[in-house]
């Protein structure tokens, strides 16, 4: 199983009523809760860990989860309630403006964190979940714990959520040291890494210890640096609706890739080479063009590739 680390919460989407107004739509989301649906939908048996709440979202939230067939067994259910993020669309790119404090998510204590099995084969960290404390913290203590598993991280930098960014750099270094595979965006990277050209500071985000750095450039698709070189894949060409859940996706497809090919162990990430890499790229890539053809986070079923 590929355990999904991070936040779940609602996205409350722009639409338009009937008598033409302004309002917002509850959809189940977050970075790390999409990528475990997205998983799930591709058909690769997926976990996902979070506090839930036992609100009328946190319902919504666990019914999204069984509805793609991923486990949730090691999220506890718990009388905190769920993060909001408002969502507002400028020529189809989301901002989001997060309400947090309080929450199912932000006040995650070390005793919510489960205790890995044998089952458990991978885990993916990223998202919002690692900004605030403690949540955070125990997020990142979840991280030592991975064992000889597999580790992915996409931070999916959110700079308006950050509050203490020096907090929030050396969680993000000690992760970073631990984790196999690194997904970006070019921005994540230059916020990272500060100015420059984007393969150097791949590079350079590797000497800080994944053995793979992914990077993405919407449009113009996604490169994986590694031991030997770079892999690159073309973004698949499509009407945009919205990037919600893109990257998301992404993640998942890319992973799912990894998965069916028989390559999710440290030591096979570490020999990654170009062949598989770019087929994993690229199957990420045409399951993000699926996303971002429809509105909302709505990751697509294999059949659908």
């Amino acid at each position: 199983m590929i355990l999904c680390c991070g936040e779940a919460l609602i996205d409350m989407l722009p639409r338009e009523t009937g008598a033409g107004e302004d309002a917002f739509a509850p959809y189940p989301g977050g970075a790390v809760f999409n990528t475990a649906i997205a998983l799930g939908r591709l058909g690769v048996q997926a976990g996902f860990f979070c506090p839930l709440s036992d609100d009328l979202f946190g319902q919504r939230l666990r019914a999204a989860l069984d509805a793609s067939g991923v486990d949730h067994a090691l999220s506890p259910a718990v009388d905190r309630p769920c993060t909001l993020a408002f969502v507002t669309l400028t020529n189809g790119q989301a901002q989001y403006a997060f309400y947090d404090s309080g929450t199912a998510l932000r006040e995650m204590t070390l005793a919510e964190l489960p205790v890995l099995d044998d089952s458990v084969r991978a885990l993916f960290f990223g998202g919002i979940s690692l900004v605030g404390a403690p949540s955070g913290a125990g997020f990142a203590t979840l991280c030592g714990h991975a064992g000889d598993r597999v580790v992915m991280l996409d931070p999916n930098i959110r700079s308006g959520f950050i509050r203490d960014a020096t907090a929030y750099r050396a969680r993000l270094d000690g992760m970073l040291a631990r984790a196999d595979i690194v997904k970006v965006s070019d921005e994540d990277l230059h916020w990272l890494m500060g100015a420059g050209d984007l393969a150097e500071l791949a590079q350079g985000l590797r000497d800080r210890g994944p053995r793979v750095v992914i990077v993405t450039e919407g449009a113009k698709g996604a490169r994986a640096f590694h031991a030997g070189g770079v892999a690159q894949a073309a973004a698949s060409p499509v009407a945009v609706v919205d990037t919600v859940g893109a990257g998301d996706t992404f993640n998942a497809g890319f992973l799912a890739a990894l998965d069916e090919a028989g390559l999710l162990s440290r030591d096979a990430v570490a020999g990654l080479r170009g062949d598989a890499l770019t087929a994993a790229l690229s199957l990420g890539a045409r399951a993000a063009a699926v996303t971002v053809s429809r509105a909302g986070a709505n990751p697509p079923r294999r059949d659908e590739l």
